[in-house]
């Protein structure tokens, strides 16, 4: 039986989590935590974090599209790309310790920080009013595979490392980029809850309750996102990037 306090605990925290990844990816980094600090076993605070985040994902995935951030082929390539790099993360985790990664993080975190600190036009790209070029394309599928991998085999902060690569790498502009990172995200997130749902490892009343708050976190996120752009996104990141080091540091 979950308590009235668990709810009054992860609700908020959720909706937080909603609205800072719908902006700039990362708010799993919120999430989570929420759910594991009010004792629930860890398998069912990540399979009831996967549920809310879906349901909020969708729906800002919905308002990117609406704005006209998502295309459809640019998403199919990214998604198979990202399926694919994922199987190749998960089958690596069989196999290694996470701790390669965060020993790796802990030093591309800080540089990360640094770049977006220093480089001024970070975020921003030429405005796309055609279609990408076929090196853009080859990136993109590249880095959707990388960091797919990434996904699989750790996770955390996949979201706000898609939209920095996909706009410092691949050169798309902030708004095609974040839409593309929540199309990307959402798959990963259902194919993910997927596997959770089978093996019973959520709590549905919890998770559909916070999966509300999270709807309504991504809904204002995504709406905020819209009128801002790189200029809401960019110290919510540096947030976000602070908020993981500090936490691998834990």
């Amino acid at each position: 039986m979950i308590s009235l306090t668990t709810f009054l605990i992860v609700c908020p925290l959720v909706f937080l989590g909603g609205f800072v990844d719908s902006i700039a990816g990362g708010g799993g980094l919120i999430s989570l935590p929420a759910y594991l600090m009010t004792g629930i076993p860890v398998h069912f605070a990540i399979g009831t974090n996967k549920l809310s985040s879906a349901m909020g994902t969708c729906i800002s995935t919905l308002q990117f599209a609406r704005s006209g951030y998502i295309r459809l082929k640019l998403s199919i390539l990214a998604i198979v790309s990202a399926l694919l790099g994922s199987f190749i993360g998960a089958k690596l985790a069989l196999h290694l310790s996470d701790r390669y990664f965060s020993l790796i993080l802990l030093v591309v975190l800080p540089l990360t920080a640094l770049y977006l600190v220093f480089k001024k036009n970070a975020l921003t790209a030429t405005h796309v009013s055609g279609n990408l070029t076929l090196k853009q394309h080859v990136l993109i599928m590249l880095i959707a595979v990388l960091l797919g991998v990434y996904d699989g085999f750790y996770g955390p902060g996949t979201g706000t490392f898609l939209l920095l690569c996909l706009t410092g790498i691949a050169k798309l502009p902030i708004n095609l980029a974040a839409g593309t990172t929540k199309v990307i995200n959402l798959t990963t997130n259902l194919t993910g809850l997927t596997v959770f749902l089978f093996n019973g490892k959520t709590v549905l009343v919890l998770g559909i309750t916070a999966g509300i708050f999270g709807i309504l976190g991504n809904y204002l996120g995504a709406r905020h996102f819209s009128r801002s752009g790189a200029k809401i996104a960019k110290p919510i990141i540096l947030a976000v990037l602070g908020l993981f080091f500090i936490k691998l540091i834990v």
